[in-house]
């Protein structure tokens, strides 16, 4: 079979950490049917994504089986005007969708010039399926789009990027409100979600231009009496003009990064469409793709960051807690909240060896927490982990999660992990009773880390939360692995806290009044401690409940 030459090509204005994502996507694209040259136009406003670009550029060209042209977007000849987009939309004028059109006609003319057997436009907000290509070239058709879906506003249902006639979604029939058009319309989207390759009427985004179409007068360019929005409607009426049929591909969906709040499931859908591994090697990891894709992964920092708040723990439980956490982590971010005692040299001495990022606050900031926790979460959100592991300095996990641990990290549908705490209330009983059962609910304490989601806090000055609220946003897992908590294993301990919880919240306005009064109780129900070294797997429920409203 004789091999095809595809050039692939891209307008790249895009924020670093979705262009990351972007470029690992078309890296790992499998080839077995075919060879690929880049055309990509670096229209990025910030130096981090210009630099990847230009890193990844040199990458491919390191291995001399591809070239990478790429073509500076900004330039004196062609004035900008700013591309902005937020959590609502993007937003777009015709100088913008003019630089766009102009710059896919000049691939489409490298193409032809370049006698390539296709021509691939992908917009770079886009996470390609690792079968894209292969797909799109068996499909065998002129044109063809890869199919992806896209909720244009929030609150409202996922549109596919594909449509029938006219301009765009609803309908587009004589009455669009009557019931044979809401009939057509289901039956369309339910064909979509089918695998298989539909004729369309419009199209864009990810689309595959066969070699005979590029030598037809095909362009982007606005068509001057149409009023049609976007250069891909005037690409589509063209084609239609010319007698080519559109179609699209469903047989393996692609991912629309629209808003940053996208990027965690963006995250998840690279992960668990990556290529399967055979040989002890992915299959995509060839002469082209491999340093690419190393390059890609040296943007991540650490894979397991141990990320804690501390203050004054000489002599209480921090030191046997490093020493158990020392077994499976990475790296370590701590903020010592004025501490006056000797607890930054137990930090160091613990952690020696093992890469640690040690702050110290003069003044403590725990009278306001959620200041404490933004500082904390930034602080560790700088080195881009992989995973982020919350404990505080009186807490470690029971024996086994040592060795447990990186299975959970390997999970790829992972995102975030939780576990249920015991209070200890001494050295071999936790308390359980109607006022301390946290042990009863699952809560947030290793989650995965995704540069450029806009992560969003509980505005609480006390319990606020150790992450960010939305890190259950996507399906959460529910380890059977159990979290031990000793800051009230000792009498002198509950003392000092509820006086801190009667100088801080007096009027339980943050935690619950009743639980603040039960702390110094003489007479609490205890349970007896056991490891279980035969608990259960892990499961999977998409609403555990959240880290607030608990004395920590």
């Amino acid at each position: 079979m004789t091999t095809q030459r595809v050039l692939i090509g891209s307008p790249i204005c895009q924020n670093h950490s979705i262009l990351a994502l972007f470029l690992h996507s078309i890296a790992r694209l499998q080839q077995r049917s075919w060879t690929c040259d880049y055309v990509l136009v670096d229209d990025n406003e910030d130096a981090a994504s210009r630099s990847l670009l230009k890193q990844f550029a040199e990458s491919i060209r390191s291995e001399g089986l591809s070239n990478v042209v790429l073509i500076e977007g900004r330039t004196d000849s062609a004035p900008r005007t700013s591309y902005y987009k937020d959590e609502r939309t993007h937003y777009w004028n015709d100088a913008l969708i003019d630089n766009i059109a102009g710059w896919k006609d000049q691939m489409i003319a490298m193409a032809r010039d370049g006698e390539y057997d296709a021509l691939l436009l992908v917009d770079s907000d886009l996470i390609l399926h690792p079968e894209t290509v292969e797909s799109l070239l068996d499909a065998d058709r002129p044109i063809v789009s890869s199919l992806f879906w896209t909720r244009w506003q929030q609150g409202v249902a996922e549109l596919p990027q594909v449509w029938l006639k006219d301009h765009y979604w609803p309908w587009q029939g004589a009455d669009e409100d009557s019931p044979e058009a809401a009939a057509a319309r289901n039956d369309l989207l339910a064909k979509l979600h089918k695998p298989g390759i539909y004729e369309v009427g419009g199209l864009g985004a990810c689309t595959l231009i066969d070699r005979k179409v590029l030598q037809q007068p095909i362009s982007f360019k606005r068509i001057p009496n149409l009023s049609l929005w976007g250069e891909d409607r005037h690409f589509c009426v063209r084609a239609a003009a010319l007698g080519i049929g559109l179609a699209v591909d469903t047989r393996y969906p692609i991912f629309h990064v629209y808003r940053e709040s996208d990027l965690l499931e963006a995250h998840q859908f690279l992960r668990t469409t990556e290529p399967v591994e055979s040989s002890g090697s992915s299959s995509s990891d060839n002469g082209r793709t491999k340093p690419v894709i190393e390059l890609l992964n040296r943007q991540a920092g650490p894979k397991l960051v141990l990320s804690m708040v501390a203050c004054n723990e000489e002599g209480r439980y921090l030191e046997e807690a490093l020493r158990r956490h020392r077994e499976y982590i990475d790296a370590a971010v701590i903020i010592d909240d004025g501490s006056t005692d000797a607890t930054a040299d137990i930090i160091h001495k613990q952690l020696q060896g093992i890469p640690l990022y040690y702050i110290r606050n003069e003044q403590p900031k725990f009278v306001n927490e959620i200041e404490l926790r933004r500082q904390q979460w930034h602080a560790t959100a700088q080195l881009n982990p992989s995973w982020i592991l919350n404990l505080d300095a009186d807490e470690y996990f029971e024996d086994r999660f040592a060795h447990e641990v990186h299975r959970l990290l390997a999970d790829p549908s992972a995102n975030t992990y939780c576990f249920r705490l015991y209070d200890f209330w001494n050295e071999h009983q936790y308390r359980e009773d109607e006022y301390w059962r946290a042990h009863f609910t699952y809560r947030p304490f290793l989650t995965r880390y995704a540069a450029g989601f806009p992560y969003v806090w509980n505005e609480w000055k006390l319990h606020c939360g150790r992450f960010p609220r939305n890190v259950m946003d996507m399906m959460t897992t529910l380890s059977p692995l159990r979290l031990k908590h000793w800051g009230w294993a000792r009498e002198s301990d509950r003392r000092l806290k509820a006086e801190r919880y009667e100088r801080l919240d007096p009027g339980a306005r943050y935690g619950w009044k009743e639980q603040y009064n039960s702390i110094l109780s003489s007479n609490p129900r205890l349970m007896d401690w056991q490891e279980d070294e035969n608990a259960v797997p892990s499961t999977t429920m998409p609403t555990p409940s959240p880290e607030t409203s608990r004395t920590t």
